[in-house]
């Protein structure tokens, strides 16, 4: 008999949860609207955070082969590369902002790299020396315009020993931060080889700079 009566409860409590479910009060409706919303955000976010981990790796900076054959391979044996220490700054490092809407931003401009990608504007050696120089103008100004924010993820003038530094670098860095000068202002060829023309695009942009700033 003890059966029998579970039964009937167990299939009420079924019948009640699929009404529940086909004809929610006004007070069940908004709480599984809130339950299904924060758990479909959940999802969304976690999922949006690692495709933007997935493409902030050197790996994936590497699968276009303009990069692994041109500024890669310069990259390689650099400071930045191989130092006493063993801290490597890989390209996410230096090129993709850490703040979240900086880094939204600069997402957004690679799709016009991503364009390029496809239509093949440097898909060769010629091609890319052929650009070179346009190509780190690019660069350069937004490092200028940024105060070099992502070389300050490792570097800040706070926290040098300019004792422990030699007498050129000293002189150099004290220079900098008396005139307030940024990082990309003096350390250019530092990852990459300069192009072609960059002292005279150097002083083309800084005249600019100058005369946009006084």
């Amino acid at each position: 008999m003890t059966a029998d009566i579970a039964k009937p409860k167990k299939a009420g409590l079924l019948a009640r949860a699929w009404t529940l479910v086909r004809r929610p009060s006004q007070r069940w409706s908004l709480g599984i609207l809130l339950v299904v919303g924060f758990g479909a955000g959940i999802i969304f976010w976690g999922g949006f955070n690692t495709a933007m981990e997935l493409t902030n790796t050197e790996a994936f900076c590497l699968s276009c082969h303009e990069m692994e054959q041109n500024v890669f391979r310069e990259y390689r044996g650099t400071i930045h590369d191989a130092n006493r220490s063993g801290v490597r700054a890989t390209c996410p490092d230096c090129h993709v902002p850490k703040p979240w809407i900086h880094k939204m931003k600069r997402k957004l401009q690679a799709s016009n790299e991503v364009l390029h990608k496809i239509l093949g504007s440097i898909d060769t050696r010629e091609k890319f020396e052929g650009k070179r120089l346009e190509l780190a103008k690019h660069v350069w100004t937004a490092m200028k315009e940024t105060d070099s924010r992502e070389c300050r993820n490792c570097h800040n003038f706070s926290a040098m020993d300019l004792t422990r530094q030699q007498s050129r670098a000293q002189i150099r860095h004290a220079e900098a931060e008396s005139q307030g000068k940024t990082c990309i202002d003096c350390h250019k060829g530092v990852a990459h080889q300069l192009p072609k023309g960059a002292y005279d695009a150097e002083r083309e942009m800084n005249e600019q700079w100058n005369a946009s700033h006084r």
